[in-house]
């Protein structure tokens, strides 16, 4: 089976390695042309796999590339970019892409950041069929994993989600070869569509219930990062726990200074931050930031 793989990042190389282990026949590799594509390329020319890099996927020039290829299989491993529809048309079996979420819920490029911001128990993976939609097409086959209490988008992708997407890939791969590859499709009627989890959706607002809070901090660490103001200047908030405790204090304020740590009030609850960084420093242990920002018991954030 010809198969072309488009990604880019650690997750490409990584399910490109372990499609080459697997003895795929994997005819080309499309990749971006900067830092998100080097290890793929260097991964893919060292197994004399032809390499492109197109600045879009939807230039000319992929397409001719697609009908040269002549691919059985188009397989997406972390795609940004968005792919034409005409590019979908050329592989005779199809297009499959790994997604980040238990589709329909959470479609969008955010589907991790909002299954933790949501307060969601369990989310998972989907191994889709590619077609016009925004993450709509019909599902091959779907791994489940739990939330953590403590889990971030970090953690949850990086300790979860990305090594169960690279075995998920090759076992769909797999069932395609096989003939037993389903098209289950999905039910538009529990579909959830979000937006890219951005700064536009990171600022705290400490009014809000301690649990709310406390999502939306783990759901937006690494990226974008939740943040909110300590005087004039923008602060982000990192590693953080959620203490069911007693605050007497109004949410935002910071109750203690301890080592390694700044314990800030919340409404039902109280808040331990690990890490913080201001808008121009890096990102800090807690203790070192306040001693850095001069930030002292009984300051409140968000004023």
């Amino acid at each position: 089976m010809r198969i072309v793989l488009v990604g880019q990042g650690p997750f490409g190389e990584k399910t490109l390695d372990a499609l080459i282990q697997k003895g795929e026949n994997i005819v080309g590799v499309f990749c971006p042309q900067d830092k998100r594509g080097e290890a793929m390329k260097a991964l893919a020319e060292s197994s004399s796999i032809a390499v492109f890099q197109p600045n879009h996927m939807k230039d000319a020039a992929v397409q001719e590339a697609y009908l040269e290829l002549k691919p059985e299989l188009v397989v997406l491993a972390f795609v940004t970019d968005i792919l034409p529809a005409s590019l979908l048309d050329i592989p005779s079996i199809g297009t499959i892409c790994y997604h980040p979420s238990l589709l329909p819920r959470h479609r969008g490029s955010s589907g991790i950041n909002w299954a933790v911001i949501q307060g969601d128990k369990r989310t998972g993976l989907t191994i889709l069929w590619a077609d016009k939609g925004i993450d709509t097409g019909a599902i091959l086959l779907q791994k489940e994993v739990d939330i953590a209490p403590d889990d971030t988008t970090g953690s949850l992708y990086f300790n979860k989600l990305f090594p169960m997407g690279i075995d998920a890939v090759v076992e769909a791969v797999e069932l395609i070869k096989t003939g037993k590859a389903p098209k289950i499709p999905q039910d538009d009627a529990l579909a959830t569509y979000e937006p890219p989890c951005d700064e536009k959706h990171a600022g705290i607002d400490w009014s809000k219930m301690a649990a709310e809070v406390y999502n939306l901090i783990r759901g937006c660490d690494p990226q974008p990062g939740a943040y909110s103001t300590l005087g004039s200047e923008k602060v982000k908030f990192y590693k953080t726990e959620l203490i069911d405790a007693a605050s007497q204090t109004s949410p935002g304020q910071v109750i203690s200074i301890g080592k390694g740590e700044v314990i800030v009030a919340l409404n039902g609850g109280v808040l331990k931050v690990g890490k913080l960084k201001g808008e121009k420093g890096a990102k800090l242990d807690a203790e070192e930031f306040a001693g850095e920002a001069d930030l002292k018991a009984g300051m409140r954030f968000g004023t």
